[in-house]
């Protein structure tokens, strides 16, 4: 029983010890007796936000971006699309003139756009122009998915505070004591 209540007294410290932690304002006295008193500034989280512009992004690619503020991301992520569409379009119509004339062919007409090619050589243009689209599509989709994935990270890092109060730079101290000079490297935080 004295353990649970030792354990209790223990949490409670603790949980107050956080909370008071998470206090907005900071008082610091100085030398004269006078009291330095900082607000600390915080910009509202939003834990839903990069869940939406994934979301944004899954419905109208680079919507996600537009939600992000990303503006220059858009045209990367249509020109890679439209591009991955484009080559698909180009090498399904080739597939298709290469089957339909394989095909004209096995029927016993020589009258296709493609004389003096060999029927095993309108096999692999056929191959070559499946294996094309299949790789166009899988672009195509990869940067579909990358689109959704980029505009999740930029949602996080957007939340991410990164300031110029914190800032690590040389350091150099003159010692009276010792006379000689100390070097080293002193860590600052600015409060605004």
């Amino acid at each position: 029983m004295v353990k649970v209540n030792a354990l209790i007294l223990f949490l409670l410290f603790f949980v107050t010890h956080i909370q008071a932690q998470e206090q907005d304002t900071l008082s610091l006295a100085t030398q004269d007796g006078s009291l330095l008193t900082s607000e600390l500034i915080k910009e509202a989280y939003d834990p839903l936000a990069p869940s939406r512009a994934a979301f944004y992004s899954a419905v109208i690619p680079g919507l996600g971006q537009a939600y992000n503020e990303k503006y220059w991301k858009i045209p990367i992520v249509y020109a890679g699309i439209g591009t991955s569409i484009f080559v698909y379009s180009t090498n399904r119509k080739d597939y298709n003139r290469f089957r339909d004339a394989y095909k004209r062919r096995l029927a016993g007409f020589e009258d296709d756009e493609f004389q003096g090619i060999t029927n095993e050589t309108l096999i692999r243009a056929q191959r070559t122009s499946r294996r094309n689209m299949d790789v166009s599509i899988a672009v195509a989709v990869g940067f579909y998915l990358l689109n959704i994935v980029d505009a999740n990270v930029d949602a996080h890092l957007k939340q991410y505070n990164i300031s110029d109060d914190l800032s690590l730079s040389p350091n150099l101290d003159f010692n009276p004591h010792q006379e000689s000079t100390n070097y080293g490297f002193s860590l600052t935080y600015k409060m605004k």
